[in-house]
């Protein structure tokens, strides 16, 4: 699956077929899995503009109205804390009925710093989400903690056939010095965390702005259903 820019993403679900519906009562639960690292709160080459948290938070503000009083959503973060740089994951909830505050809050609180965790973190939210269920990463890079994000996707597929997790780049940082994520070659200039969805079948956004990110966040915790899915095209989210 090649990387989906969010223009294309909602291009497919455009697509002549059977109408979109929503998914009686969004049954699958899912877990938001967000990048709290300390490149979150580093300023871009333009110091005029906001940080990626800030960015981050406006997006998830804009789009959890249209997400939670329809989906049970629980919220989990990687980076700041813990007793060295790659083991600050947190899990603030488990998913949770009309979780929308709950997750702005949890997001509004979180002082970026620490590593990349990728694996870890996408492993310990399905465990919280146990059966079937969606898994949505919010990413500004690479696995930076020595894990193998392609790896985990394969025993996801094998072992969770009913989970499902979708991989939203959001003004992805390149990382030139990749040693520390051995699979990370040949994803050149993307975050590796793309073969998650790969391996799951699931979708990979890339997004750049606040409007992109809410518009993912939308496609990918949101209700809707696509008639018949293909290759390149989200089916039941």
């Amino acid at each position: 699956m090649r990387a989906l820019p969010l223009y294309l993403v909602l291009a497919l679900t455009a697509l002549p077929g059977p109408s979109p519906q929503a998914a009686p009562g969004c049954a699958q639960d899912a877990m938001l899995v967000f990048d709290g690292s300390g490149s979150m709160g580093e300023l871009g080459h333009d110091p005029t503009t906001s940080t990626r948290i800030m960015e981050a938070r406006r997006a998830v503000r804009e789009a959890m109205p249209d997400i939670a009083p329809y989906r049970r959503v629980g919220l989990l973060s990687y980076g700041p804390g813990g007793t060295s740089a790659c083991d600050g994951i947190t899990l603030h909830f488990a998913p949770r009925v009309d979780a929308g505050a709950a997750v702005v809050a949890g997001l509004d609180a979180l002082a970026p710093g620490g590593l990349t965790p990728l694996a870890d973190s996408v492993a310990a939210a399905a465990q919280t989400l146990r059966g079937a269920g969606i898994v949505v990463l919010v990413t500004d890079g690479n696995e930076t903690c020595g894990g193998t994000p392609c790896a985990l996707g394969a025993r996801l597929a094998a072992e969770r056939p009913g989970l499902t997790v979708h991989v939203i780049g959001f003004r992805v940082v390149y990382d030139p010095f990749s040693w520390n994520s051995p699979e990370a070659d040949a994803y050149d200039g993307q975050t590796v965390a793309k073969c998650l969805a790969d391996a799951t079948g699931g979708l990979f956004v890339t997004t750049e702005t606040v409007d992109e990110l809410a518009d993912a966040l939308r496609i990918t915790l949101g209700c809707v259903v696509v008639g018949h899915a293909n290759e390149n095209r989200p089916g039941h989210l």
